[in-house]
């Protein structure tokens, strides 16, 4: 074999070694492109979508969440916008414990309070009272708040720690709470009828009757 047949083979050799180098580094590219829609995918990935997931589980339930208004100040973004007592005023459901709070003096109570819960009796609540004795409570500023401060306890409690709940109330009483899912009682009578609604400084459980001091 002479010189020039040795080199040829030499840079044939040279060019089989190198070539398989030279087109795995030419497809990286298109390579990492691919991989790309893969990774976003990934499982591993999956808790990226938990905050939004949370979000949505996190609104307000029960059967008369369906009257309060779409839009506007009481609406639930609205009253989100709101201290409590303020809130309350924007939804007619609400408007005789609104009523209730201003005479008994505890609007301002009410709205500078720092993250507390309400649990709110509608109208229909009130209505269940005979009007004698009623009128005689509403009349009455001493036993009145002590009947309102009853309803508020002096922290935020979300809807899981209503399952079997014992809470100290303003008024200094203990109230209890029991259920699960979307249906849970205060006190064994008043049932939530719209919950987990929120205000600036509270959240706030609309329930069917009003709750009375042991």
């Amino acid at each position: 074999m002479n010189s020039m047949q040795i080199r040829r083979t030499g840079i044939a050799v040279a060019a089989a070694v190198l070539l398989p180098f030279s087109l795995a580094a030419c497809s990286d590219p298109s390579d990492n492109t691919k991989a790309a829609p893969a990774a976003a995918g990934d499982p591993a990935r999956a808790g990226e979508s938990t905050p939004a997931e949370a979000t949505t589980a996190d609104q307000p339930f029960g059967p008369a969440c369906a009257g309060v208004p779409k839009e506007g100040a009481g609406s639930f973004d609205g009253m989100a916008k709101d201290p409590v007592a303020t809130a309350a005023s924007n939804n007619p459901a609400l408007s005789t414990l609104v009523a209730a709070v201003k005479r008994a003096g505890l609007v301002d109570t009410l709205n500078n309070a720092k993250d507390i819960t309400v649990f709110a009796p509608t109208n229909d609540a009130f209505a269940k009272i005979p009007k004698a004795d009623l009128d005689k409570v509403l009349a009455d500023k001493a036993t009145l708040t002590k009947i309102l401060t009853y309803h508020v306890v002096g922290q935020r409690l979300m809807p899981e720690q209503l399952g079997n709940g014992s809470f100290e109330t303003l008024q200094k009483g203990m109230l209890t709470t029991k259920g699960s899912g979307e249906a849970y009682k205060v006190d064994g009578t008043a049932g939530v009828v719209c919950g987990n609604v929120k205000t600036a400084n509270a959240n706030v459980y609309i329930i069917d009757t009003v709750l009375m001091p042991k």
